[in-house]
């Protein structure tokens, strides 16, 4: 909206902040750093973090001071190629690209050197295109170092916690390296079992508190530090604050925005820019049909339930330009009935022993891929005469007494006499002695799904999938068993009962949004830049759509951040 000159403001601050996932605090905490410490952030939930906390919480930034630390051997050129051939055909200016190589890096050494912000590299976790040109095993991506949420005093309470599937027995948080040990029973994980509940059950003084344990991982991990670092700052968050529309003077600049918060309507002059970092448009199913491809349903989503689009949506009032908005961060999700939000449905299908099938009984894609490009293939595959979603996960009792899956767990953990009765009465999970008499209880085609099944025991034999090259890659072999020969990504299907479970066509956020230049300034439709407006994270167009390895939304999330709070300070790193 244009402001009316006889307007009041209710407030005045430098920069205004709009979110606190990890582009939002990043952008609070380098604004402050640099220079303008009279800030607001506002946020939408009751709570910090956002889909930032909920999520696995690592970074993919090449060139990093933490890999050359352990001596990583990569280089910016090699960076650039790997990305240069994985977002091939995709819609991202190859400025950003380069920005985002030479500042990332940079952004990481600042909030290092002048925040509680911790990262450690992760040497054996592969870019997720590993067999292209540029692409290197490990030490591109980081996680947060675990932090204990006491360092948060009494606002602890005001922390989104990382989501219950990476927390033990839904309390007890664990890393992204510490979950690879555990989902596939490597050696050492009962060793670390009973750590992590040692550690659990003696910390006396924190149970009086909470049922979640002290020490937080993966996403809270990540903004808890952030988190923080804004808090040593006296940095003011307002809670329960929803954005409801920018504010222009009459050449275009955005000025200020106006929010609803108790069911007042307050107005925020910002004088040297808005600063959008408020996730996507998952949540928001009209959106959801206007823009990303069917089927496409809210309810299969892991994104945060407050992100329905309102950074979008102020956007384009006052003339943004989009990009990507066709797309999502997308994932197989697991709906479990009567959980609070939905499982992502990552490294179960990837483990020896199972497939994923559509009705049809038929796979369409590579198990063991990386998540987002194996849901690529399954909308390229889906059509009202081929549908896979959704789609189901097959597998036997060895699989099941071997590896966790998703709620089930193991057959150790939980047997199948303590199943819930409703996840079968639902058609979440289906258990039968045959292929023929499991296809038959969720609707699957017998015959295809037998024929399938025949063909994968086929490939454990010869280590060879000959319909999709599951396990030729370095990525399919990281969610794999090493001690399964020839190819630790295929085993048989033979051991009754089998098993299925329902996964749906899932996403954990929108990757479209406003369309950003390299210091995160929000272009506009009739051309240049809507001066004063800034867009980070998934309310903004992604750099890296494709996924090209772990973390490669909260990297150019932050990095923008920094980018954005560069130019508003006029700052020379």
């Amino acid at each position: 909206m244009q402001h009316d000159q006889a307007q009041q403001w209710d407030k005045t601050v430098d920069v205004l902040v709009v979110g606190t996932g990890n582009g939002g605090l990043t952008a609070a905490l380098c604004n402050y750093e640099m220079g303008s410490t009279n800030l607001l952030v506002l946020e939408k939930a009751d709570k910090v973090g956002g889909t930032s906390a909920t999520s696995g919480g690592g970074i993919w930034v090449p060139n990093n001071h933490y890999a050359q630390q352990a001596g990583a051997e990569d280089s910016y050129q090699e960076a650039l190629d790997y990305l240069t051939n994985t977002l091939d055909g995709e819609d991202v200016p190859l400025e950003l690209i380069e920005s985002y190589l030479q500042n990332g890096p940079k952004m990481l050494r600042f909030l290092h050197d002048r925040s509680r912000v911790r990262y450690e590299s992760l040497d054996h976790y592969p870019d997720y295109y590993s067999n292209v040109a540029g692409a290197k095993p490990g030490h591109r991506s980081l996680e947060p170092a675990p932090v204990m949420a006491s360092e948060l005093g009494k606002d602890y309470k005001r922390l989104t916690y990382s989501h219950h599937m990476m927390r033990l027995f839904g309390v007890i948080h664990f890393t992204q390296v510490e979950a690879q040990l555990l989902m596939l029973k490597m050696p050492g994980w009962v060793k670390l079992v009973m750590k992590m509940v040692w550690d659990y059950a003696s910390d006396i003084p924190w149970r009086f508190k909470t049922r979640i344990s002290r020490r937080l991982a993966c996403g809270s991990a990540g903004i808890a530090r952030l988190y923080w670092s804004v808090k040593e700052r006296n940095i003011p968050i307002e809670f329960n604050a929803r954005l409801t529309e920018l504010v222009s003077d009459q050449s275009g600049v955005v000025i200020g925005a106006v929010y609803q918060q108790a069911g007042k309507t307050i107005r925020v002059k910002a004088d040297k820019g808005v600063i959008l970092a408020a996730g996507g448009f998952e949540q928001n199913q009209q959106l959801r049909e206007q823009y990303l491809p069917a089927p496409t349903n809210t309810e299969w989503s892991a994104g945060t339930p407050t992100n329905t689009g309102d950074a979008l949506l102020a956007g384009l009032d006052v003339g943004a330009k989009t990009r990507l908005i066709n797309g999502a961060w997308w994932t197989t999700t697991l709906c479990v009935p009567d959980e609070p939000a939905p499982r992502l449905s990552i490294m179960e299908k990837s483990f020896p022993g199972s497939c994923v099938v559509n009705k049809a009984g038929k796979r369409f894609a590579n198990e063991s891929q990386n998540y987002m490009a194996f849901q690529k293939e399954l909308f390229k595959a889906h059509s009202d005469d081929n549908p896979c979603a959704p789609a189901y996960h097959v597998f036997d009792a060895r699989f099941r007494a071997n590896y966790i899956v998703g709620p089930m767990m193991t057959a150790a953990m939980k047997p199948d006499w303590v199943l819930p009765k409703k996840w079968f009465e639902t058609g979440f999970v289906a258990k039968a002695n045959t292929i023929a008499e499991l296809a038959a209880k969720l609707g699957i085609d017998p015959a295809g799904l037998e024929e399938t099944v025949a063909n994968m025991n086929r490939y454990a034999v010869s280590g060879v999938d000959e319909e999709f090259h599951r396990g030729e890659s370095a990525y399919d072999r990281y969610y794999a068993d090493p001690n399964i020969k020839p190819n630790p990504c295929l085993a048989p299907i033979d051991q009754a009962p089998y098993y299925a479970m329902r996964i749906e066509a899932g996403d954990f956020g929108t990757l479209g949004g406003l369309d950003t230049d390299t210091h995160a300034n929000v272009k506009a439709a009739a051309g240049g830049t809507i001066k004063g407006l800034y867009a980070v994270g998934n309310c903004s167009a992604a750099l890296l759509p494709t996924y090209p390895g772990p973390g490669a939304t909260l990297g150019p999330a932050m990095t923008m951040a920094y980018q954005a709070a560069k130019q508003i300070n006029g700052y020379q790193d």
